[in-house]
């Protein structure tokens, strides 16, 4: 067993499982204790200035200067008594991670001395280094300035002994470089839009907050056997690796008993959740061998992403002291289940409505199908552009795999639903409105929905699950707020479009309530061929949405294209949420993380298969060589060493098809690199390129099966899955 492998395995037997530290025996007892926020916020700001941010927070308002200066001191105060000696501002660049430059408290006094100093241009605006994030051509490397703002909407929070502060992070020039400026623009168009399809039949609801509940899968692995494997340490996935005779096929992990050293991590990740105010409510196994799932409750949405993305974080500060490394990426082991993120959408008002849950009476019932029907009325006319939001090369390779939706944006919505809606779309509408109760030929009381009515399908990409919508198709290492900042834009469009549409039915003398029904039934024709209550994984399926007209656009750099379609640039403009530009930058970056992402892989399997797969494939060949040579000088025949013969023929000729895939690879990588068009040298990378990744494979994986297990130098998927 070659050094690294085997001091990898050897390491996890000395394993101890570190005592977890819970601050106290009730959650609600320590909840938020390292976050400023709005409790903390009454109680050490004036009453001026904590009116002043949750003016910011309901209404958009800018905070004064002077009232910052108050709101920085009491943070300060604050995480100095909790143990903080620097601050930061946090932001989302584009990288897909997060970011932060910490800057401490101290500061020097002319008489020697020192004192602490937070002030309120330090809360409200930092200025880190623009050039150096992507920017997809806004920024020139020796145009370096760029601003983060301070977002009062999402409380600070301490993490490590500093303060951290979210924020957005804008170029010189005033375009964004971040997740968040465009998602906090989106989220302003739909709370207008909404508010004003409301007031239809509630004009005291004056504010629509999109709610989000996001489900994030995840794999452990020990962290000696992560380090011994270069290609998981490199790329986030195993490039290679044969897989284990014992899989997930048992289907035995689901929901098992958590083993024992998870069961601490997910205990000691709860707690430091919790301490940050993430409110994770559910924890089990998944589907895969060591795949876990963790799921919190239901927050505003700008909030939800940012405790997503503070999450993945900590769960990989967290698994460190457990000596785990979290796995991230959407498709880590061939053969078996990838992870996702399941993001559970909907819009509640300030009176604490659910406009996507259905009401006792036929008026409230007529309130859920407008949102509803615009729902997907949306996702039918912007399913390319929604497709987009998902695309990663990561993604990739989970879509339209055995335990992900299809590449086929669709949308499913239950039996009932399906009924309900079919019977609107046939029958025809009365005229008569009385007492406020809607009568319509045909058509019955739409009845309660229960949140249970129906089967759920892990097939659909975007699933009405009794009052929410799901988007099943966000990868696991995604920023949410990506597929969010679309989602909420499609709907906040439609709802624009909706109301211009009943208006005018309204001004032709038209009744509201059959003005509404009118509109909806014709969205209902409209969006029908969306809809789909079957197995997304068939290939019926393909060819039904082929001829429904639906795209089946099943790589990254192909979907991006929907970001520069002129309906796409006319709905950004139109709303504001992207410019031109910026949606031209984005479109760059995508394709330029896509092709990198793929170089990074090819030369890591060319460094593995030269330098480590086939030396370890000659150093056992050359002992079968001996052991056959040694047989020879006893006399014996050759009959008797056949065995032996043909592994080393079939050593020779993996080796040799390994060593010509790779030096082809090489090739095709280097031809690629010389384009300068952006999307053609991620097709080429994709066409190119990547088909030689899985012929590769295919050899390597059969030289693990021939090689000495105590030659074979990687560890292998066995020694992977399980935890020990």
């Amino acid at each position: 067993m070659s050094n690294i492998r085997f001091q990898a395995l050897q390491s996890i037997l000395t394993r101890t499982i570190p005592e977890v530290k819970i601050p106290a025996p009730k959650i609600s007892e320590f909840f938020a204790a390292n976050v400023f926020d709005k409790k903390k916020m009454k109680e050490l700001l004036s009453t001026e200035a904590f009116q002043g941010i949750i003016n910011s927070i309901e209404k958009g308002e800018t905070i004064p200067r002077d009232l910052a200066e108050q709101v920085a001191s009491a943070m300060k105060s604050w995480a100095i008594s909790k143990g903080a000696t620097h601050y930061t501002h946090w932001f989302q660049p584009l990288t897909g991670t997060t970011a932060e430059k910490h800057d401490s408290f101290f500061e020097p006094t002319s008489d020697g001395g020192a004192i602490e100093i937070f002030s309120g241009d330090a809360l409200a605006q930092q200025e880190p280094d623009a050039s150096s994030f992507p920017s997809g051509g806004i920024r020139n490397t020796f145009e370096a300035r760029g601003y983060t703002a301070w977002d009062p909407s999402s409380p600070a929070f301490i993490m490590a002994r500093t303060l951290c502060i979210p924020t957005v992070f804008v170029s010189y020039t005033g375009e964004a470089l971040d997740y968040k400026v465009p998602l906090l623009k989106a989220l302003s168009v739909l709370d207008k839009a909404a508010v004003d399809v409301c007031h239809y039949f509630d004009k005291g609801i004056e504010k629509v907050n999109a709610s989000l509940g996001i489900e994030q899968e995840y794999f452990l692995v020990d962290i000696a056997l992560f380090n011994a494997r270069p290609d998981l340490y490199l790329t986030g996935r195993t490039l290679f690796g044969h897989m284990s005779a014992k899989n997930q096929q048992l289907e035995d992990h689901y929901f098992g008993s958590i083993p024992e050293r998870v069961y601490a991590f997910m205990q000691d990740m709860e707690t430091e959740s919790l301490l940050l105010g993430i409110p994770l409510k559910t924890r089990h196994n998944e589907v895969a061998p060591s795949q876990f799932e963790c799921a919190p409750i239901y927050e505003e949405i700008n909030l939800a992403i940012d405790h997503n993305q503070l999450l993945m974080d900590l769960m990989d500060r967290v698994a460190k002291r457990h000596n785990f490394k979290v796995l991230l990426h959407e498709k880590p082991y061939a053969g078996i289940n990838g992870s996702g993120k399941h993001n559970n959408w909907s819009m509640i008002t300030n009176t604490g409505k659910n406009l996507l849950s259905p009401g006792k009476t036929p008026k409230n019932n007529l309130m859920f199908l407008t949102f509803f029907v615009n729902t997907i009325k949306a996702v039918y006319e912007h399913a390319d552009l929604l497709r987009a939001s998902i695309a990663t090369v990561n993604n990739d390779h989970r879509l339209g795999a055995n335990e992900a939706p299809p590449a086929i944006i669709s949308i499913f919505l239950g039996s009932q639903l399906t009924e309900v809606l079919d019977e609107i779309e046939t029958s025809r509408i009365s005229k008569k409105v009385k007492d406020d109760a809607l009568l319509w030929q045909g058509i019955p009381k739409i009845p309660q929905i229960l949140k249970d009515n129906t089967d759920r399908n892990r097939t659909s990409p975007f699933a009405f699950t009794g009052n929410k919508f799901e988007l099943r198709a966000v990868g696991s290492s995604a920023n949410s707020a990506s597929p969010m900042t679309i989602l909420n834009l499609i709907v906040a469009d439609q709802l624009k479009k909706f109301k211009i549409d009943v208006d005018k039915l309204i001004k032709k003398g038209e009744k509201k309530d059959v003005a509404l029904l009118i509109v909806i039934k014709k969205y209902i024709k409209e969006s029908k061929n969306i809809r789909f209550e079957g197995n997304g994984y068939s290939e019926e399926w393909e060819k039904t949405a082929a001829e429904r007209g639906l795209a089946n656009i099943k790589t990254t750099p192909k979907a991006l294209d929907a970001l520069l379609s002129e309906k796409s640039e006319t709905l950004f403009t139109e709303t504001g949420v992207f410019t031109k530009r910026e949606a031209h930058a984005r479109h760059e970056i995508l394709l330029e993380s896509f092709f990198k992402k793929l170089q990074i892989e090819a030369r890591v399997i060319g460094e593995l298969g030269i330098n480590i797969i086939i030396p370890s494939a000659i150093a056992y060949q050359s002992k079968l060589i001996e052991n056959v040579q040694g047989l020879k000088n006893l006399g014996l025949n050759e009959a008797t060493f056949k065995a032996q013969l043909d592994i080393i023929n079939k050593i020779s000729e993996h080796i040799n098809i390994i060593k010509g895939d790779i030096d082809q690879m090489v090739d095709a990588r280097k031809k690629a690199n010389i384009i300068e068009d952006m999307r053609e040298k991620a097709i080429d990378y994709d066409e190119k390129v990547k088909p030689y990744f899985q012929k590769i494979r295919y050899h390597v994986d059969k030289l693990e099966q021939l090689v000495d297990d105590s030659i074979w130098p990687l560890p292998k998927f066995r020694e992977l899955l399980f935890i020990k």
